[in-house]
C-alpha cells in the first residue's frame, strides 16, 4: 500500500499535470470506488464543468481541490494515477477517468479495485469521514515529539502497531516503520507507553528523518508503485531491513529476521533491535 512518501510523490507529479485542467465528462466503470454521494451518477454530474484548482495530502490520502467540490481519493495496495491523451489506449483496469476540454484524461487504474473516493462540498471533507478520524501529520512543523509521546503513552500495545495507526501519527505503513524503529534502534514489539523518554526522542527524529529521505527519492517502488508521470521511487535501494529477510544487517552483519507483529510482516535486525535489554 502506498504510504506517505508514495503519495506525496503523486500529488508533486499530478499537481504538475492537471492544475487549471476543467473536467469534461467523468467515466465511472466500478461504481463501488465511489463511497459519497451514494450515487454514481450524482458523482459524475457535481464534477463535471469543475476544475482542480490544487491538490494536497492528508496521511494516505489525496485530496483534490476543484471550484466547489473536494475530493478525497485514496489508492489502497494498487490504486495509481496516470494523465494521458484522450487518444491513447486505455490500460488494463482503469475505472475512473476524468476527461478534460483540454484532450487530456486522468485515469485511475486499480487491479484490485479497493481504491476509494468521497466527494464533498468544499470545506466539508475535513469534518466527514475519512479524514475527521485522522491523526496529526508527522511532518508538520506543528508535529513534535512531546505529541509523539503523549500519544504512545496512551496505549499499551506494541510500538509499531500504535504507529501503524492513522488516528495515532498519519501515513506511516509497514515499510517506514520497519525502518524507522530500526533507524531508532527499538524493537517493534516493545509496549509503545515503556518506551524511555530517550526512545521516544530518537524514534520521533527517526520518523520524520526516514520519511523525508524518502519523500526525497520519491517513495518505494516494492510493487507497483509509480508516480503519476508513471516513474519509479527509488527509496527502495536504501532499505535496511524491509523484504530484507535473510540479508546481512548494513550496521552490524546479523541476518535481518522476519516475524509477525500485530498481524503484520515485520522486519528486524535482532542484534541492533534486541527484544529484551538488561
Amino acid at each position: 500500500m502506498p504510504e506517505l512518501p508514495e503519495v506525496e510523490t503523486v500529488k508533486r507529479t499530478l499537481s504538475e499535470l492537471i492544475i487549471d485542467e476543467t473536467i469534461e465528462q467523468v467515466n465511472v466503470t466500478w461504481p463501488k470506488m465511489i463511497k459519497e454521494p451514494d450515487d454514481v451518477n450524482q458523482f459524475v454530474h457535481l464534477l463535471e464543468g469543475q476544475t482542480f484548482r490544487s491538490i494536497s495530502r492528508r496521511g494516505k490520502f489525496l485530496v483534490f481541490c476543484l471550484d466547489d467540490y473536494t475530493l478525497v481519493s485514496h489508492l489502497r495496495m494498487e490504486g495509481r494515477y496516470g494523465v494521458y491523451q484522450k487518444e491513447e489506449e486505455e490500460a488494463p483496469h482503469t475505472h475512473v477517468r476524468f476527461t478534460f476540454k483540454s484532450g487530456r484524461e486522468l485515469r485511475y487504474g486499480d487491479v484490485r479495485k479497493f481504491g476509494t473516493m468521497h466527494l464533498f462540498q468544499k470545506g466539508e471533507e475535513n469534518v466527514n469521514r475519512p479524514l475527521s478520524q485522522l491523526g496529526p501529520e508527522p511532518l508538520s512543523s506543528h508535529f513534535t515529539s512531546e505529541e509523539l509521546t503523549q500519544r504512545l503513552s496512551r496505549t499499551t500495545r506494541a510500538v509499531k502497531a500504535a504507529l501503524l495507526d492513522q488516528s495515532v501519527v498519519v501515513g506511516l505503513g509497514n515499510i517506514y516503520v520497519d525502518e524507522a524503529l530500526f533507524k531508532a534502534r527499538i524493537h517493534p514489539e516493545k509496549p509503545a507507553n515503556s518506551l524511555s523518554p530517550g526512545e521516544r526522542a530518537v524514534l520521533f527524529t527517526s520518523v520524520q528523518e526516514t520519511l523525508n529521505e524518502a519523500v526525497k527519492l520519491g517513495g518505494s517502488s516494492i510493487k507497483s508503485y509509480v508516480n503519476g508521470q508513471g516513474e519509479m521511487g527509488m527509496f527502495q535501494q536504501n532499505l535496511r531491513v524491509y523484504g530484507r529477510t535473510a540479508e546481512p544487517c548494513h550496521t552490524c552483519g546479523t541476518p535481518i529476521i522476519r516475524t509477525i507483529v500485530g498481524g503484520r510482516g515485520t522486519h528486524t535486525c535482532p542484534s541492533c533491535q534486541p527484544q529484551f535489554q538488561e
